[in-house]
């Protein structure tokens, strides 16, 4: 099987240094890792714009002006 540079460098790196994956895993507590009601609450919908409204202020071009 096919394993990049990339890859291979990063494995290597690992076993030589371990504490860098708790170190990820804190990382990874902080941003992603977070029960519903610790994530921040859902924005509310109350001032988003409405679709439509402005209609009858386009004004087609007149055809017979061409």
């Amino acid at each position: 099987m096919y394993e990049s540079e990339l890859t291979k460098f990063m494995r290597e790196f690992l076993k030589q240094h371990p504490e860098e994956i708790e170190s990820q895993r804190k990382g990874r507590a902080i941003w992603w890792d977070k029960r519903p009601d610790e994530r921040a609450p859902v924005a509310s919908m109350q001032h988003t714009p409405k679709a439509g409204g402005n209609e009858a202020t386009f004004k087609a071009p007149d055809e017979s002006e061409k």
